[in-house]
């Protein structure tokens, strides 16, 4: 018999994690989702020319996919029934709930990544979560609960420019310095020779020392169609 996976999210950020921070380190889910949608787009601007059928359209960016999925919760089955001794559902929703809000260190929602098995793998912040209960005791305690969350992709810079991999040297790009990087290793590998380092240099006027580069920072790497032979030879 298949052992049951379940699904799991954790916290990322270590500063909102306990025993310092408000959150577990792990969140098991109660009962795997039935269900997820993932949603993706992208932001394109429309350009009005006069006297033709239809706008011009202009990618300008893409926007952060989105997971969005149904979590179910019941205590009804943890002993206590729906008597005296009840549980209420809230001990099992309410850390869910807190995924969202602004955590005392980080000033921002924690980093979070949902698993399930090795099949998927999620990186976010948890945008939205909607508590809905539907089955409660005598005493109006909730034994029952639905939870619809919302995660939206969290990607660093380093990692978006580095899935990218924009191969054209006909087209502007950007690139994050790595350490050892040199204005003249970077021209090597981009362009493929080392002496073509000045023209980086002269779309980053504030490089510095093109031996000494800060790793982290962003370099445009400019087409060479935008540059003629001679600078290289000095010329």
């Amino acid at each position: 018999m298949v052992e049951l996976k379940h699904a799991k999210i954790e916290v990322l950020d270590a500063d909102a994690r306990q025993p310092k921070g408000n959150l577990k380190h792990f969140f098991d889910v109660q009962f795997n989702p039935t269900e997820y949608t993932r949603n993706k787009g992208a932001q394109i601007a429309e350009i009005g020319i006069y006297g033709i059928d239809s706008p011009i359209l202009q990618f300008v960016r893409g926007q952060n996919e989105k997971l969005t999925m149904d979590l179910f919760f019941d205590t009804t089955t943890q002993g206590g029934g729906m008597g005296d001794k009840a549980i209420s559902v809230t001990t099992l929703t309410e850390p869910f709930y807190q995924l969202c809000k602004i955590q005392p260190k980080t000033h921002a929602p924690p980093r979070i990544q949902f698993t399930w098995s090795e099949a998927f793998s999620f990186k976010a912040i948890v945008e939205s979560v909607q508590q809905k209960f539907n089955l409660f005791n005598p005493r109006g305690l909730p034994l029952r609960a639905t939870l619809s969350v919302t995660f939206r992709e969290y990607k660093t810079l380093e990692e978006q420019l580095a899935e990218l991999k924009l191969e054209s040297t006909d087209h502007t790009k950007r690139r994050v310095v790595q350490r050892g990087d040199t204005l003249s290793r970077i021209a090597g590998e981009e362009y493929g020779d080392p002496r073509l380092w000045q023209l980086i240099a002269q779309a980053n006027k504030d490089v510095g020392s093109p031996r000494r580069l800060r790793p982290g920072q962003v370099l445009i790497i400019p087409p060479l169609e935008t540059f003629s032979r001679p600078l290289v030879d000095g010329r």
